[in-house]
């Protein structure tokens, strides 16, 4: 399947905006952390668009989350996206560097997001690192973006400032249809 069609699909599946534009987030993240690792960045941004694929057929249930876009998925995707998506769901351990940042940004995105909407300006293009970091540090902060999954990014070899950073520059990229 094309990426247009994968994109079809998840709209087909997930009727809410807010969870559309959050799965287009983090395939831009995983895009640009690929790029980074050198690694497959249409595998990478696959995973990431597609990982909640059943996000609201499960109603969020951590029980069968993943379980569902996996077997929905079987047979026409890499067999490293279905595990990186039910690891990313807490179905396996993250294992590959796919995993683990799928894992990591998931969470991540939304703290983004998140301080993009209290920053001055609520623009993506605005934000830099050091903003996201003064927000991450912030416990009442966007307490739904789960900061030890966000610091699982340090298993990557890489800080979490520079994961920060990574993911901010995908997101930035894709501003418009994010609607920041």
């Amino acid at each position: 399947m094309t990426r247009e069609e994968w994109l079809k699909l998840l709209k087909s599946k997930i009727k809410k905006d807010n969870l559309i534009k959050h799965s287009l987030a983090v395939e831009a993240s995983m895009e640009e952390l690929a790029r980074y690792f050198s690694e497959d960045e249409k595998l990478w941004s696959l995973a990431g668009l597609i990982h909640d694929l059943d996000y609201e057929e499960t109603g969020g249930d951590p029980l069968k989350h993943g379980l569902e876009t996996a077997k929905m998925i079987k047979g026409k995707v890499d067999e490293r996206i279905i595990y990186a998506i039910k690891a990313h769901a807490g179905h396996s351990e993250p294992k590959s560097k796919m995993d683990i940042a799928l894992y990591a940004v998931d969470a991540l995105t939304g703290l983004i997001v998140s301080a993009c909407l209290v920053h001055p300006t609520k623009n993506l293009t605005q934000l830099d690192k050091d903003f996201i970091m003064h927000r991450f540090k912030e416990k009442r902060f966007a307490q739904g973006a789960d900061r030890e999954q966000i610091k699982a990014c340090e298993k990557l070899g890489i800080s979490l400032e520079k994961f920060i950073e990574i993911t901010l520059k995908g997101m930035q990229k894709i501003h418009h249809d994010l609607g920041l």
